[in-house]
């Protein structure tokens, strides 16, 4: 996911320990995984692997951790504040994130085979914010979706784990399991407005590496 315009709207962010805490050391964190990793050049709309549903991580070894590494090194080079595996050529279910919510708050984690829990209705306020995406380079559009969002998988170790995220965050954690299900953003926009984001891609030079489409 890129950089975009944040929404405005203050949301309070309820407390349940079920969640995991990705709000802590955050610059360290991202850091180690930036330095053990290679960055590796981003897949972009009619690429075959951005278009499918990816398989299942079953294997949380060192070749994983070392995706991961690279995922973050990927998503820094890009600017990006999200990334899925199939965003740099991987058929794996894990996304990573760097991201602030509206309060402000840095979140930086990972989801090994990420599901989207359904909200109640009275947490299905939506928010018609600007959305981008890394492989949909210098395009934007206004997207409605859930400014609460739970994810529920796996760490990088196996271990079962609940994301949740309010406003911005929100919307990564929405944004990147949509891409490990294969859907982009501009998939859930009109015909008129996908047709508007591809154009603006048409027209505008990505500004990291991209894997051409040939």
């Amino acid at each position: 996911m890129s950089q975009s315009q944040q929404s405005q709207q203050e949301t309070d962010q309820p407390v349940d320990d079920e969640f995991i805490v990705d709000t802590e050391d955050c610059e360290e964190r991202e850091l180690a995984h930036r330095e053990r990793g290679t960055s590796r050049p981003i897949t972009v709309v009619g690429n075959p692997v951005l278009h499918r549903e990816c398989k299942d991580v079953t294997s949380f070894d060192a070749e994983l951790a070392q995706l991961i590494d690279d995922m973050f090194a990927s998503q820094r080079t890009a600017e990006g504040v999200g990334l899925a595996a199939n965003q740099i050529g991987v058929d794996l279910k894990v996304f990573v994130y760097d991201c602030m919510d509206d309060e402000g708050v840095r979140h930086v984690g990972t989801v090994c085979n990420p599901v989207l829990e359904d909200l109640p209705a009275d947490r299905r306020i939506l928010d018609d914010s600007n959305e981008g995406c890394l492989s949909v380079p210098t395009a934007y559009a206004s997207l409605a979706r859930p400014d609460y969002a739970v994810v529920s998988g796996q760490d990088a170790q196996g271990n079962p784990i609940r994301v949740q995220g309010t406003g911005y965050f929100a919307r990564c954690l929405q944004h990147e399991t949509d891409h490990l299900y294969g859907r982009l953003y501009i998939d859930r926009l009109s015909k008129r407005d996908r047709k508007d984001a591809l154009k603006q891609m048409e027209e505008g030079t990505p500004r990291y590496p991209v894997v051409a489409n040939d």
